[in-house]
């Protein structure tokens, strides 16, 4: 089986560098491990400082990841924090963040690669969050006897580990040293196939979430003015174009009462021209507003990135993109500020998502009708709005603390 894993990346690898001409992302990917090791040995040599070496996919585990990031920052000030990220998605637009001292691509997860990467950073202590389990990287750390866990995961019954030919995988999943989990589910499916090194956390991006919302609130002057004569304001966010056609039958029937702020998945122009195609002359881009264009608008186009989670703080209801497609994004950001959610209907591998359902907190909907529906009965029922808000802020603070959670169990377990 490990042959076959070998196999399966080396062929990953492959594809990528002959998409990288003609697909960015995969262009990104290539030319970002280009001489990587050489740059991560370099880089690091003269620093002898401990280190801790966090690992994130991409972006959203960024975001899922950061509180222990600064948390371990808080606790351990003289530790180096060596960040990574495999896909470009999540190293691009942080590669210059300030909470960790080394930001890299992870190299592909070859024995070779994953010797010298260790080699290279000698971490004390190893966190991965979420997803991305790598054979060579984690049985090479456990081989060197370096404690290994991996935080916020989320387990379902169908996935390979808990299969009869899952072996191969079990075998990567006791190279953890601990299993933080979101939840119950999560650890008793882990201990049925034999795991003890697992304990349930909870999800630290309900510690994000519930600091973005009490943080002072930052100046944006654009989006201020947009907001400026207190129409109720429905957020967009994480759009993707498939979610359009349930979209703009609602904002169409709210005309001359709703204004929309939408925050596009994706930023390219054909995203851009496709929100500024669904309703003609209505839209402005944030990039070329001034608060005397955005005050006139209907609808505000945020064509950056980095914006969402304080954007949430301007709205009265909150839709979230992806549902439509292959999958939901961040629902937490917009319950952290007591918002009703709605989204399409592909929503069942995301817990807070079905666990904000199963209170009466978010709305699924399949087509523009039922997103219409759902909508307009807390329109016309501004309690029944006010209710939800505050029964969404009572949650996301009542779920609050995994990351403390999760500190605590490093300092009693892990030499720092």
């Amino acid at each position: 089986m490990t042959l076959l894993y070998n196999f399966a990346l080396a062929c990953y690898g492959l594809l990528l560098r002959l998409l990288a001409p003609f697909v960015p992302k995969a262009r990104a990917w290539t030319d970002g491990r280009r001489g990587l090791l050489r740059h991560i040995c370099t880089t690091l040599a003269t620093d002898t400082a401990p280190r801790v070496w966090f690992h994130c996919a991409s972006l959203g585990e960024f975001e899922q990841g950061r509180p222990l990031l600064e948390a371990y920052r808080r606790r351990y000030p003289g530790t180096k924090l060596v960040l990574t990220f495999f896909s470009p998605s999540g190293y691009e637009i942080r590669r210059h963040w300030p909470g960790a001292d080394y930001i890299f691509y992870l190299p592909l997860d070859t024995r070779a690669n994953a010797k010298a990467f260790l080699a290279a950073v000698q971490p004390q202590l190893v966190v991965f969050v979420k997803y991305e389990f790598w054979y060579h990287y984690l049985t090479q750390a456990a081989r060197r006897g370096i404690p290994t866990v991996l935080i916020s995961a989320i387990f379902r019954p169908e996935q390979v580990f808990f299969q009869p030919w899952g072996g191969f995988y079990r075998r990567i999943l006791r190279a953890f040293s601990h299993i933080f989990t979101q939840n119950e589910t999560s650890a008793a499916l882990l201990k049925n196939i034999g795991l003890t090194g697992v304990s349930v956390a909870g999800d630290t991006r309900f510690d994000t979430v519930a600091a973005t919302a009490a943080a002072v609130p930052a100046t944006l002057p654009i989006v201020q003015a947009f907001v400026a004569d207190w129409a109720p304001v429905l957020v967009a966010g994480s759009l993707w174009p498939n979610d359009l056609p349930a979209l703009i039958p609602l904002v169409s029937s709210h005309s001359s009462q709703l204004r929309v702020i939408v925050a596009p998945h994706e930023i390219g122009e054909p995203t851009l021209l496709a929100v500024e195609a669904a309703w003609p002359g209505q839209v402005v881009r944030y990039s070329r507003a001034t608060p005397a264009t955005a005050a006139t608008a209907r609808i505000l186009l945020i064509d950056n990135i980095g914006l969402l989670s304080r954007l949430y703080r301007f709205g009265q209801y909150a839709y979230v993109g992806g549902a439509f497609g292959k999958g939901l994004h961040n629902t937490l950001e917009a319950a952290a500020f007591g918002l009703p959610l709605f989204f399409g209907p592909n929503y069942s591998k995301f817990q807070e998502a079905v666990e904000l359902v199963r209170r009466h907190l978010a709305y699924p909907v399949h087509n523009a009708d039922e997103l219409r529906l759902a909508f307009d009965r807390l329109w016309h029922d501004e309690d029944l709005r006010l209710r939800l808000q505050d029964e969404l802020l009572e949650y996301v603070h009542a779920q609050a603390g995994a990351t403390q959670r999760i500190m605590q169990w490093l300092s009693d377990n892990v030499e720092c």
